[in-house]
């Protein structure tokens, strides 16, 4: 058995009722041969959305042909819609949520789902969160790296984390708007270095911001490997250790311990890579996963793990399976 904890989706009733009644959350939707695009806010285009996030049975068929018993199904984050006035952006939230539920439950052997939430107000995503958890049976939520531009570490999300722990569910976090104000646009390097580097830079933030020690129990995973951080903690812990009056003013717990307590998925490539990983984190640290079905995934991320030498049957099962079936076990009051 596997369980990937990294893929997207966009339902197809998602799309039916954007093109229906997208305006009454503030989002306009267009349509070409490519398929729908989405104005947020009248402020942030997206798309075209993928045929293949929309296509349960495409989506079925890959599962199957690389070995994947289960996804995690979480949303395209260019969808969340940070950038809606709260209300709207509540209420946009648990329109995805609950038709992600219904994705779910017409295939309930083969998806799990983590919920998305307005962070852009912090007791409006604790109070979805729990809604997603208790009512409609998520494993956790999906939060991206930036809020409408604005750094996790400096948003008001108190209430958020406070659940999320309280849950003891999973907060996948995803790069979203790679490093604004440095170019990216060439040759795909927004993608290729921008997000694993968004990444890094949110969760150093957190860190430094002394997350780990108010929410000491928070379950993270960081997708794309945990980007350049299992790398250069070391850095950052000597930043801790070496210029305390700068780094650690509002932290206790030391960079290599909060690393010790997050989650990282197999989203890096090379079997060199994913070995040193698995050394760095712990094999009971590491999960599966694809970032379906994007090209910059590993869309066939069982045969990446198995070229990692050494990779005993039980460290493969724990990264294929157990890891993260531990961790959905762990949710409190899910329905």
């Amino acid at each position: 058995m596997s369980v990937d904890l990294h893929a997207h989706c966009v339902p197809a009733a998602l799309i039916d009722l954007l093109r229906a009644d997208g305006s009454s959350f503030g989002i306009e939707t267009a349509e070409d041969g490519k398929g729908v695009t989405a104005l947020f806010d009248g402020r942030r285009r997206v798309g075209p959305v993928r045929a293949d996030l929309i296509d349960t049975s495409l989506r079925l068929k890959t599962m199957d042909d690389t070995g994947v018993a289960v996804q995690v199904l979480s949303s395209w984050v260019d969808l969340t819609g940070y950038e809606l006035e709260p209300e709207a952006g509540a209420a946009f939230a648990r329109t995805s949520n609950e038709i992600m539920a219904e994705e779910v439950s017409a295939h309930p052997d083969r998806f799990e789902m983590l919920a998305t939430v307005p962070l852009q107000d912090g007791e409006l995503a604790a109070s979805e969160l729990e809604y997603a958890v208790s009512r409609l049976g998520a494993v956790g939520v999906e939060i991206c790296t930036t809020i409408d531009g604005a750094a996790l570490a400096d948003s008001n999300l108190d209430a958020f984390w406070a659940k999320a722990e309280e849950l003891r569910c999973v907060v996948l976090l995803h790069p979203h708007m790679p490093l604004i104000g440095i170019d990216l646009t060439a040759k795909m390097l927004h993608n290729m270095v921008g997000r694993p580097l968004e990444s890094t830079i949110a969760m150093g933030r957190l860190m430094v911001a002394g997350l780990f020690d108010r929410y000491p129990d928070l379950t993270v995973c960081m997708v794309h490997g945990g980007g350049a951080l299992p790398y250069q903690v070391g850095r950052i812990q000597r930043g801790y250790e070496g210029i305390p009056h700068v780094v650690a003013t509002d932290m206790e717990t030391t960079p290599l311990e909060v690393v010790a307590k997050l989650y990282f998925d197999t989203v890096v490539f090379t079997a060199a890579s994913l070995r040193f990983l698995i050394d760095f984190a712990g094999v009971d640290r590491v999960v599966l996963g694809s970032d379906y079905p994007f090209p910059m995934g590993d869309l066939d991320p069982i045969a990446t793990l198995d070229t990692v030498p050494d990779l005993t049957a039980e460290e493969r099962a724990a990264i294929l399976e157990g890891n993260v079936r531990r961790l959905i076990s762990q949710v409190k009051g899910r329905s």
